[in-house]
């Protein structure tokens, strides 16, 4: 007989059949289980991711937020609790996951965790937790050490974020592995290495998230104590925003994720940019303020200088000579005019008594012989010699007779060789 081949089913058939399965199973409905707390994250939403394990065996959970608000608190790594929910398959991961409704204490913690807490409680009493022993991170870090796995999505996102936030800086990578037996040895190696150089100016120690085993190397006591020796700042960025390492406590700056820690070691070059333009302008206008001072003071000592300067005072002087000189010429004018007018006036006023203008009218000057002006009649005698003086010249004359008078006051007289 030939047994048939059972048709082969597409994924989703096999997802709903393994739901199926899950369902009908009275025990997968509704069931406890106990085991250590691992890889807890709380999600924006509010829900709660982690996982439950023993020594064998580990199956991932959630807790939807209706039901975490119901938590005395959230459970700590390590720690030993109850669970109690159902089943479920959630097919589009091929996740087989615990839907938790309710979760207590068990009463105990793993033994990681135990040992997690003995350690920290040893290193505190050393005070290397101490704040006082913590350096402040360099505002602009000219080189970052980089200690990752030269792999991991943890060093892409670092190297995006320094990228992004301060491309000047440069990054050294030094690779080392951050899980397993021999990731301690390896961390140390890698600080030890970064230790040597004297260029680094802040140390970025980092990995991903995973549960208490994946980040146990970073529990190590010798990793811790390498760390607290450290020549400059480490910044550690560990595992999830709820993950907490030893190296965090005793770190000079602990970062919740990779990407914070790369944000925590670098500026923000905007914001740098506008720290600059902000401090530019500050200065710009204090240096302007300044120079307007100097000038009002420039000014005034000129002006000092300028009163007080041989070359100011001639040029003072220079500008009083000339200003003497033109008021000298324009009084010299006014007088010279003023005494030309007057000169003019007294000419028409000689002019108008010249006697030669009254000869020129046909009037004549009679004197004796001594030179005295005939005014009269009564001034001449027969036989007296006369000169008498017309316009264009002189002439003698004689008087021939008794002189007579006559209304006009003519005088009558003879001239040399003329009859009477």
């Amino acid at each position: 007989m030939t047994i048939q081949p059972l048709p082969a089913l597409t994924v989703s058939q096999l997802a709903e059949h393994i739901t199926h399965l899950i369902h009908v199973d009275l025990i997968l409905s509704d069931v406890a289980v106990t085991g250590e707390v691992s890889n807890v994250v709380r999600a924006q939403s509010g829900h709660l991711y982690f996982s439950l394990k023993d020594a064998r065996a580990t199956i991932s959970c959630v807790m939807w937020r209706s039901r975490v608000a119901s938590l005395m608190e959230i459970p700590r790594e390590g720690q030993q609790v109850v669970a109690q929910g159902h089943l479920d398959f959630y097919a589009p991961r091929g996740v087989l996951q615990l839907i938790v409704r309710t979760m207590e204490p068990a009463g105990g913690v793993g033994e990681l965790y135990r040992r997690f807490e003995a350690l920290k409680r040893q290193l505190q009493a050393e005070g290397l937790f101490e704040e006082a022993r913590k350096r402040p991170l360099p505002f602009l870090p000219r080189r970052i050490a980089v200690i990752t796995s030269a792999t991991g999505a943890a060093l892409r996102d670092i190297l995006r974020v320094l990228r992004t936030r301060w491309p000047l800086a440069d990054v050294l990578l030094v690779p080392s592995l951050v899980q397993g037996a021999d990731a301690p040895a390896s961390i140390i190696q890698a600080l030890y290495r970064v230790y040597q150089r004297q260029d680094i100016d802040v140390i970025l120690l980092a990995r991903g998230g995973g549960s208490i085993e994946d980040l146990w190397a970073f529990n190590d006591e010798r990793v811790a104590r390498m760390v607290a020796a450290a020549p400059v700042p480490v910044v550690t960025g560990v595992g999830h925003e709820t993950d907490f390492t030893i190296v965090d406590f005793v770190a000079d700056h602990r970062a919740p994720t990779p990407s914070a820690a790369a944000a925590a070691v670098t500026p923000d070059i905007e914001e740098f940019r506008r720290l600059l333009e902000a401090h530019k302008n500050r200065l710009y206008e204090r240096m302007m303020a300044q120079i307007g001072e100097r000038r009002q003071t420039l000014l005034q000592i000129e002006g000092i200088l300028r009163r007080h300067a041989p070359f100011y005072r001639i040029d003072q002087q220079r500008l009083r000579v000339d200003d003497l000189a033109r008021r000298l010429t324009a009084s010299f004018v006014h007088t010279l005019e003023k005494d030309r007018l007057t000169v003019e006036s007294l000419t028409q006023r000689l002019l108008a008594l010249n006697p030669k203008a009254v000869l020129a009218r046909g009037y004549a000057l009679v004197q004796d012989d001594q030179g005295h002006v005939i005014e009269s009649v009564t001034q001449t005698h027969p036989g007296q010699s006369l000169r008498i003086t017309v316009a264009d010249g002189a002439f003698p004359a004689q008087v021939m007779g008794e002189a007579e008078g006559d209304a006009s006051g003519n005088t009558s007289m003879a001239l040399p060789g003329q009859a009477q």
